[in-house]
């Protein structure tokens, strides 16, 4: 792999080259990327094609900057002169008040610390504990409303016996204790989906450790329970990432009034038509998982983040007045043994199931191809820094 990294390193590529991946279930593809000198540059259609989760297929066009017609730009400039500020005021207005309802709900108490680099307010009770969720979930709601998901269409499906998969229906017994699912599992869109989840089950989140530090977020995100990530630390008392994780999903699952765990095991978004590979990170503790699949139906703006910047797809979703949001929920998937003792055929065959009953595309690529993306449409001649650049 070193060897590629660096041949890579010496052979500048053309904007918009891009390499051949090769089909692999496992992980992104980072090893098994062929760079030929030989090879021309690749078109807009096969970029599209090698990284078709990524693209956008709205009226915006290729990372929001395509060609609007008449009409379109003169609904935007409306749209930024009357909605928009309105829209912001409303949203910082519920953000501070959140914020301050938090404030005082954890006045005088001490932060949980799992260990040095971990601490939330997630494990607190009585009343303080019960006002900081009912308002998280009644304020995250409120901010989809604001930013025009007036309302959401959500459905409960009971998938057809004969799609489950083969170690299901070899492993007939019940589970031993069924209890409540550890962790929610679900598709990854857009940053909208973590207000959703906020507004139903008010779970805890995985986020960078400079999140902890935000003014205002970062008191709430410890309020959530959010389990943060510190890559660079190299204290041996550091469990890693994945080690608490597990143990908040195993504490979620015995006990009821634990916070819940939310994943989004692709590790990045996409453009809502596709599935990336599961990471096995929330399938470790091998208790049971709760599917939703979130999906976004548009006719101009699609409110997928994938091959926009964060600002611009901001800025376009606040100019659309009405956004929609459409939510299944699937019933708690129980492990069978196999699946257990094999965290990686547990995270496949889950994902299968959210592909099959949200009619999503099984896709190979994962983060790595991402940048890839992102790097050739920004005509970025070496994809060296890209490659080596940490997953954030």
């Amino acid at each position: 792999m070193e060897s590629e990294l660096n041949n890579l390193h010496h052979i500048p590529l053309p904007p918009k080259q891009l390499p051949n991946p090769t089909t692999r279930d496992d992980r992104p593809l980072l090893n098994s990327l062929s760079i030929s000198t030989t090879t021309a540059a690749a078109s807009t259609d096969e970029l599209e094609k090698k990284f078709a989760a990524f693209v956008r297929r709205d009226a915006y066009g290729t990372m929001g900057c395509g060609e609007l017609p008449t009409k379109e730009k003169v609904l935007l400039g409306l749209a930024l002169v009357t909605l928009v500020p309105v829209r912001v005021v409303l949203a910082m207005t519920v953000l501070l008040f959140y914020y301050v309802i938090c404030r005082v709900c954890t006045m005088l108490s001490v932060p949980n610390r799992e260990e040095e680099m971990q601490e939330d307010y997630a494990h607190i009770v009585g009343w303080r504990r019960i006002v900081i969720v009912q308002c998280g979930r009644a304020l995250a709601r409120v901010m989809l409303f604001i930013l025009g998901f007036y309302w959401i269409s959500e459905s409960y499906r009971i998938p057809n016996s004969n799609e489950k998969s083969s170690t299901q229906k070899e492993d007939k017994h019940e589970p031993e204790e069924m209890g409540r699912p550890g962790v929610i599992i679900s598709n990854h869109v857009s940053y909208l989906d973590i207000f959703y989840h906020m507004s139903t089950s008010f779970p805890s989140f995985v986020a960078k450790k400079s999140v902890a530090k935000l003014p205002f977020i970062g008191l709430i995100s410890k309020c959530l329970g959010c389990v943060y990530v510190q890559r660079e630390s190299k204290s041996s008392d550091f469990k890693g990432v994945s080690a608490i994780v597990t143990e908040r999903i195993r504490e979620a699952h015995q006990n009821s009034s634990a916070p819940i765990m939310m994943l989004f095991p692709e590790g990045t978004t996409t453009n809502g038509e596709y599935i990336l590979p599961f990471k096995t990170g929330g399938f470790l503790a091998s208790a049971p998982v709760l599917p939703i699949i979130l999906s976004f139906h548009y006719q101009r703006f699609s409110p997928a983040w994938d091959s926009i910047s964060g600002a611009r797809h901001a800025i376009f979703l606040l100019c659309q007045f009405v956004n929609y949001m459409e939510v299944t929920k699937l019933p708690a998937y129980y492990p069978s043994q196999q699946e257990k003792d094999d965290p990686r055929l547990y995270a496949n065959n889950v994902r299968r199931l959210i592909a099959s009953e949200g009619n999503l595309i099984l896709s190979d690529v994962g983060l790595a191809e991402k940048r890839i993306y992102h790097s050739a449409l920004n005509g970025n001649n070496s994809l060296h820094g890209v490659l080596h650049q940490k997953d954030n």
